[in-house]
């Protein structure tokens, strides 16, 4: 059984300064395009993150600040990465929680709009997690049968993710073979931005963390005004910022 797309799917993987999505930044990014007709594409560029590499994660990844020092900053090759995953549905893993949240935070700090709006959102860890339990470089010797050379390269990494989800397609025939059957598979729940500050329930944008868990931004936002000049003044991600921006204005038209 092979995956039925019915756009291109771009499986993207990065490395980074850390793990923070509000303050951390990229330093490697490679994309895995699949075409319709099977042919793939690869994009893979270093990034100057504009702010030191932490030792921790030069250790996990190999980069260092010296290797960086003269690479374009995200800002300088966003439009071309926009560009080249324009159209695409979206893999990776972990990818929903970290590596595409991440990458649009850094659109939003260059002044670019990207919308996953449409597009289906694959992460093979959460397959591979909800059928057997363990790590990419073990899901590749599990299902493809591999050692994986060069873990925590972007592009070694991008790249045996999209061979793992093919195996996955032939191993699990219940997981259906297009996109939207793995989306279904997952359950993911139905986060409106990628940190999941905010979740949708019965239609409706709902906190989920702090005093106001499980209550209605909207509600929340009308009697207690204050609190979306806190959230917008704190440490949360622009992806987060920027949706409760919509929630707000949406609540003044309709006051208006």
């Amino acid at each position: 059984m092979k995956l039925q797309l019915k756009r291109p799917i771009a499986f993207i993987d990065l490395e980074t300064t850390g793990t923070n999505l509000a303050t951390d930044r990229i330093v490697e990014i490679a994309i895995v395009k699949v075409n319709l007709d099977g042919t793939r594409q690869t994009k893979r560029r270093l990034i100057n993150p504009l702010m030191p590499i932490p030792k921790a994660s030069s250790d996990v990844h190999g980069i260092t600040d010296d290797m960086i020092k003269d690479a374009p900053s995200f800002k300088q090759v966003a439009n071309e990465i926009k560009q080249f995953i324009e159209h695409c549905d979206l893999g990776g893993y972990n990818s929903n929680r970290f590596d595409i949240p991440l990458l649009v935070e850094e659109f939003l700090r260059a002044g670019l709009e990207f919308s996953v709006e449409g597009r289906k959102l694959i992460d093979v860890q959460r397959v591979f997690h909800l059928m057997e339990q363990r790590t990419l470089s073990a899901a590749y010797k599990f299902y493809c049968q591999k050692t994986l050379e060069g873990a925590h390269g972007a592009e070694v990494d991008a790249a045996a993710t999209w061979e793992i989800l093919q195996a996955q397609i032939e191993r699990y025939p219940e997981i259906g073979d297009t996109l939207d059957s793995i989306c279904a598979f997952c359950g993911e729940e139905d986060f409106v931005d990628f940190a999941r500050r905010f979740v949708k329930v019965d239609c409706k944008e709902v906190f989920n963390f702090g005093k106001h868990k499980g209550r209605c931004v909207e509600d929340v936002l009308k009697a207690e005004p204050q609190y979306y000049d806190w959230m917008m003044k704190g440490d949360f991600p622009l992806h987060t910022k920027q949706k409760l921006a919509e929630i707000m204005n949406r609540s003044l038209l309709k006051k208006a």
